[in-house]
């Protein structure tokens, strides 16, 4: 199956993130994927919390890619993935937000959204990914596990996140 990738440069104000997604939601519509549908809503959520963490973490650019058409890590057709790189070495780091906190819940969202995730560098900087196969039910949050090469648990950069049901 062909894999369909598309591209955009974001700039480091976080005021970027809505063209981010105004940009994301035609792709996701030119792909076959209504923009009223539970998956393009649960897919702009994704891209904006990852947008969100590059831009305002790091104060720099970032770039986002989605890939439509081809098979995930679980080699599921048809799964969406996103991409945001950034130029920070950094790893994303999981914060727990306590009752009011306006931050901190980002990564819980992509881990309770995705079916994987994962990070790994890239040039100078990260690469941020998530996946959602488009033929499976989006799912509510549950406990993340981690999962790395040959099964076993790892340390960054070469993890692999996913939510196993």
């Amino acid at each position: 199956m062909q894999v369909l990738q598309v591209q955009l440069e974001v700039g480091p104000d976080p005021a970027e993130v809505g063209r981010a997604r105004r940009w994301a939601r035609s792709r996701l519509v030119g792909s076959g994927i209504g923009d009223d549908e539970p998956l393009a809503e649960t897919l702009i959520l994704l891209i904006s919390e990852l947008v969100t963490n590059a831009v305002v973490h790091t104060g720099c650019p970032a770039v986002l890619r989605m890939l439509f058409g081809g098979a995930g890590a679980s080699g599921a057709a048809g799964t969406v993935r996103v991409e945001v790189a950034d130029a920070s070495e950094c790893p994303p780091r999981r914060r727990h937000a306590e009752g009011d906190d306006t931050g901190g819940r980002g990564l819980e969202l992509v881990d309770g959204l995705a079916d994987r995730w994962g990070w790994l560098p890239e040039g100078g900087g990260k690469q941020i990914w998530c996946e959602v196969d488009r033929c499976g039910p989006v799912r509510p949050p549950e406990a993340p596990s981690v999962v790395g090469r040959g099964g076993e648990a790892c340390e960054p950069p070469s993890c692999l996140f996913t939510n196993l049901t």
